[in-house]
């Protein structure tokens, strides 16, 4: 029997409109990863060492994380339209600022402004589609909006290639600008606006304790990688985090209206598919940060060539995720999230065979089934974690997914960061010790360092390339076992908690009105 399309009449056009707004947010990491080593360049970027590279990636990523809970709640209470809206001119105008920065500093504090903005975007586009489609379509939407995520992930690096090969490091932001203005004006024509009628209050301590719990959580990680975890700065940035987490956990049980309703882990089907994405994430971003320098330096291709083999990912995610859902619904999301996973598991394995000289479709050989798993990680796990909850609460299931899948990946960057930068450095020690003190203390900070110091170190810079050239691929080959035995971790996770397959579902009611009013949804008409 035919399951009628009761949905939004436009939902597949709103789909498109919502898949843009995704694009321009996820695509903004993606596109640095690439621009990483000219904004660590003193003369053609700002100089930037490794601790402010690995922030201007975690100040977006933590602040994105931080607020998704309040950003989740405001869209429940106020409208997804609005907030969309608002979240997407907010991150226009802090690419701006992004793309004009005078100093490293300046970049990292625009960069957390972008964060702002993004949480507000992406628990909105995901609590939309769970809005204007009905549960027997909304697998295959989530398909195609975890495919954007993959696709942004993949053309990030060439559209930051491209942008590189032409003008100065501050393109990569300001690109970011146009989109957010079409994005923008298609929301405010196409998309519906929509809320929960009975929604919570907003929890602001509890907001204040993640921020802070995160926030010291990946300082002190980066902190240890980069002058060890015996320092203070360290291990007291750890266990103040541990502090204060623990403090979020208990305040945010005891209640009514938590922005983080941690009984939703009580649910064996939450906990394993927000798992899931965290393990995953964890390792795919940690893998994205270590690659961007192998091939750029290590490697010598610029930022086009080496954008350019991100495109095997991409090609798997358009193929795989929009297919992800009827493989769900044939084998279950036990067996298809336990199967992605695995692949992305051997693709990170991979990494541990590569070297300075091997052959380079090899590496995009990694890629592609690295995109092949996340294909078939991401849709079954945010499907089940929306299925999970009440249509209503859409906004909230948005926000903790997508917060873990950023905790994930700002962990990923500043554990494995922490781990590349600590092997490499124990690798340069006998090369730099006739080095200046200044000089040493740059080309021991990072690869991009003792690139720099080399092309002033005359008869001597063929050998400190060497070193650190070989350095740098056994610390890669050290946060790649890292990367590898959480995507294993992923695995235990799915099969052991993930639900197998499921009966078939009843016809749904017969109009969207009904379905409605029978979850207490308000839809408001564009």
């Amino acid at each position: 029997m035919d399951v009628p399309n009761t949905g939004h009449p436009r939902r597949w056009a709103i789909l498109g409109v919502l898949v843009i707004s995704l694009l321009v947010v996820v695509l903004d990491n993606t596109v640095l990863n690439v621009a990483l080593r000219t904004i660590a360049d003193p003369e053609a970027g700002l100089g930037a060492s490794q601790g402010q590279l690995e922030w201007a990636i975690n100040s977006y990523t933590l602040v994105f994380a931080g607020l998704l809970f309040t950003a989740g709640i405001l869209a429940d209470r106020l409208g997804r339209r609005i907030t969309l809206t608002v979240g997407l001119a907010l991150f226009g105008l802090a690419s701006l600022l992004s793309a004009y920065a005078g100093s490293a500093d300046q970049l990292i504090a625009a960069r957390a402004l972008m964060g702002l903005g993004a949480a507000a975007v992406m628990p909105a586009t995901l609590s939309i589609i769970a809005n204007v489609f009905e549960p027997h379509e909304r697998g295959r939407a989530i398909g195609v909006w975890a495919g954007a995520v993959g696709l942004a992930v993949a053309i990030g690096p060439i559209v930051g290639g491209l942008l590189l090969e032409h003008f100065w490091w501050g393109s990569v932001f300001l690109i970011n600008v146009p989109v957010v203005i079409a994005g923008i004006v298609l929301v405010s024509v196409l998309v519906p606006e929509s809320r929960d009628p009975k929604p919570g209050r907003i929890d602001i301590v509890g907001v204040l304790l993640s921020i802070l719990g995160l926030t010291l959580l990946t300082y002190g990680v980066i902190e240890g990688g980069e002058n060890g975890f015996g320092q203070v700065e360290s291990w007291g940035s750890l266990a103040g985090a541990a502090v204060v987490l623990a403090a979020f956990i208990a305040y945010e049980r005891r209640i009514p209206f938590p922005s983080l309703d941690v009984r939703l882990f009580t649910n064996r089907q939450f906990s394993a598919s927000t798992g899931m994405i965290g393990l995953v994430f964890f390792a795919a971003m940690g893998m994205m940060f270590f690659s961007a320098f192998y091939l750029q330096l290590v490697r010598g291709y610029g930022p086009l060539a080496s954008g350019a083999l991100f495109v095997p990912f991409a090609v798997a995610q358009m193929v795989f995720a929009p297919r992800s859902a009827a493989m769900v619904k044939r084998f279950g999301p036990k067996v298809v999230g336990s199967a992605g996973l695995l692949l992305v598991a051997a693709s990170l394995a991979g990494w541990l065979a590569i070297g300075a000289d091997t052959p380079i479709w090899i590496v995009g050989a990694l890629f592609f089934v690295m995109g092949v798993g996340m294909a078939n990680v991401m849709p079954p796990a945010t499907e089940s974690i929306m299925a999970s909850l009440p249509r209503e609460k859409a906004g909230v299931g948005s926000a903790v997914s997508n917060t873990i899948r950023q905790v994930g990946g700002a962990l990923g960057v500043a554990a494995l960061g922490a781990v590349l930068s600590s092997v490499y450095r124990d690798g340069m020690t006998d090369a730099t010790a006739n080095l200046p003190a200044a000089a040493r203390d740059v080309a021991n900070e990072s690869i991009s360092g003792a690139y720099g110091v080399a092309a002033q170190a005359g008869p001597g810079a063929n050998g400190l390339l060497q070193t650190a050239n070989d350095s740098f691929i056994s610390a890669m080959h050290y946060a790649s076992l890292g990367t590898t035995l959480f995507a294993l971790l992923g695995v235990l996770v799915a099969v052991l908690w993930l639900p197998g397959k499921r009966p078939a579902q009843a016809p749904a009611p017969t109009t969207a009105e009904s379905l409605a009013e029978e979850q207490g949804v308000e839809l408001v008409e564009a």
